[in-house]
């Protein structure tokens, strides 16, 4: 069947369309908004996608996203070298960052382990992540992957990995509700899971 519409406008809606958690109606109220917005700023929003993909890529030390060869935060000295906080995604460094509770550094695996999606460790950033704690001064790894099924799964078979390696291994503790994502936790909820984090593995703290 053919479209109603006519060939860029449905090209428009089947590129909205592809974006997550937009679906096709979604896509089409917004394909008909950019139609009805003044044209700068919707040439406003194309460049500033352009400018995304080409100036922005990702931490060759931490996978975050960054403007240069590494992100602001692996270039801030004043960062604790010694403790280093695995989130799943860049987004989940932001949410950390907001609750003012963590100075040290970030890993980004880029996503979780989902068997059911075809995502395994090899798809994530899990051999970058231990080799940067057999080559760097770390001395706790904070496992704050999302309190989900992925997550959880993530957090334990990473546990598993990095136990031999003799660090202290935390997760970060309840507070979080199960099923939830890091991004939408507010500061408060998401500060006191990192403060009441547990170890699961590796040797004890130093007293």
């Amino acid at each position: 069947m053919s479209s109603v519409y006519a060939g860029a406008v449905q090209d428009l809606i089947d590129e909205l369309g592809r974006l997550p958690g937009v679906g096709p109606k979604s896509a089409q109220r917004i394909a008909f908004h950019l139609l009805k917005t003044e044209k700068p700023d919707a040439l406003r929003l194309a460049d500033s996608i352009v400018q995304v993909k080409e100036r922005v890529a990702f931490c060759e030390r931490c996978f975050n996203v960054a403007e240069g060869p590494r992100c602001g935060i692996c270039e801030d000295p004043r960062r604790d070298d010694g403790v280093l906080c695995v989130v799943e995604e860049p987004r989940d460094v932001v949410a950390v960052e907001k609750t003012d509770q963590f100075k040290g550094r970030y890993h980004v695996l880029q996503g979780a382990i989902s068997p059911i999606d075809g995502i395994g460790p090899e798809q994530l950033k899990v051999r970058e992540l231990i080799m940067r704690v057999g080559s760097e001064e770390i001395t706790e790894v904070i496992l704050c992957t999302n309190p989900n099924i992925e997550g959880e799964t993530t957090a334990m078979y990473l546990s598993k990995q990095l136990q031999p390696l003799g660090l202290r291994i935390t997760r970060i503790a309840s507070g979080l509700p199960v099923g939830g994502d890091l991004e939408y936790a507010d500061e408060m909820t998401l500060g006191r899971a990192l403060e009441g984090r547990r170890d699961v593995g590796g040797p004890p703290p130093e007293s």
